[in-house]
């Protein structure tokens, strides 16, 4: 592997350079060797590599205490993505800006003296909102949305063409969708291709425009939008159908995003694929036991409720709660049981709970 040379011998200065000497002498040697100029495209990413690292403080510090080695990483990064002159040089990223070269190098790597790639117009996307309830999301469903869009315009069918006629090549760019400039710099006559502003990149222009969209290509239509929306889906959840969205001319319809809100529900709470409810237990049935009805999304479910339990006891209904957006099984329904103590008692009530205690071997009086 060939050996870097030092920085400084590159730039052709000496290690006590000042940064306006340094800036002085990158700027001569750049025109010097630049591409356009005849000069070794080698050579001038090696005086970019060097001025990159000399001109930043910190790393001219780092390169003169530990050599390439402390800006590893560094070094030549402003050169990165470079194809070569008259390649696609978009990625570059040259600093000339303290030159006061900034446009000119912007502008001619920008297009790098080649064809500028052409990107199929669009439409646009669109957000909409959608509001469903608990059960709809645990199973899901299907919602309607009407929506008032630009669509394509049905009488030249999105080609900005009135029917019986055609697009014709553009006069002013030549179908290339392009016109080229020529900028005069010190590096000589730069060649800039810009989109054709007549035909707006597209090489053809109609030979006459639709009657109805005037040459937009689209119209403004209300329409209606099925959604299926999967079960289990959760709150806050968003949907998107791909070419739902505005069309455009000679162009994709963008895509369309639906905001997914689910209703709170009176009884049930969700959390992941689980449903969570709470059932009152009187404080008898709780110590003797019983069965019970358990309100859940499929309807009522006898739940057995041994005894002794206690008030904050969970009890798991399996495959009651949420499906899996991505498999065929189910969350469960979890039930916390709350034990509800009488707060007014007859008489006789007393009476009973009193003996219950005693025969408990609870000493304490509890009523008078």
């Amino acid at each position: 592997m060939a050996t870097k040379r030092d920085y400084y011998e590159i730039l052709g200065v000496g290690k006590s350079a000042s940064a306006d000497e340094i800036k002085k002498a990158f700027r001569k040697s750049a025109i010097e060797h630049h591409p356009d100029r005849g000069g070794d495209e080698a050579k001038f990413k090696e005086l970019n590599e060097a001025y990159e690292v000399l001109k930043d403080a910190e790393k001219r510090k780092r390169y003169d205490q530990f050599g390439h080695a402390g800006v590893s990483g560094n070094g030549g990064g402003g050169y990165g993505g470079f194809e070569g002159y008259g390649g696609q040089g978009q990625n570059v990223n040259f600093d000339f800006g303290d030159l006061g070269l900034g446009d000119i190098f912007s502008s001619f790597f920008g297009g790098g003296g080649g064809q500028q790639s052409q990107r199929q117009a669009r439409g646009r996307d669109v957000e909409s909102r959608v509001e469903i309830s608990f059960e709809q999301a645990v199973f899901g469903t299907n919602v309607d949305l009407n929506l008032n869009l630009e669509d394509s315009c049905e009488h030249c069918k999105g080609t900005t063409v009135e029917p019986g006629h055609e697009l014709k090549t553009c006069k002013t760019c030549g179908g290339s969708g392009q016109v080229v400039s020529v900028t005069r710099t010190i590096f000589g006559n730069i060649q800039q291709a810009n989109i054709c502003p007549t035909c707006h990149g597209k090489g053809k222009v109609p030979e006459k425009v639709c009657t109805v969209c005037f040459g937009k290509g689209t119209q403004a239509k209300k329409q209606t939008v099925r959604l299926k929306i999967p079960a289990g889906i959760d709150d806050g959840a968003t949907i998107r159908l791909r070419e739902h969205g505005e069309a455009v001319a000679n162009g994709p319809k963008g895509d369309l995003y639906v905001n997914i809100r689910v209703k709170p529900h009176k009884q049930f709470t969700r959390e992941g694929d689980l449903i969570l409810s709470n059932e009152h237990l009187g404080m008898v049935e709780a110590a003797l036991g019983t069965e019970m009805d358990v309100a859940t999304v499929d309807g009522p479910v006898r739940m057995k409720v041994p005894a002794g339990t206690q008030s904050g006891s969970d009890f798991k209904l399996s495959s009651h709660g949420v499906p899996h957006l991505k498999g065929s099984t189910r969350g469960a329904h979890i039930v916390t049981i709350i034990v509800d103590t009488p707060a007014k008692l007859t008489k006789r009530q007393q009476e009973l709970l009193q003996e219950f205690s005693q025969e408990g071997g609870n000493k304490h009086k509890f009523w008078s």
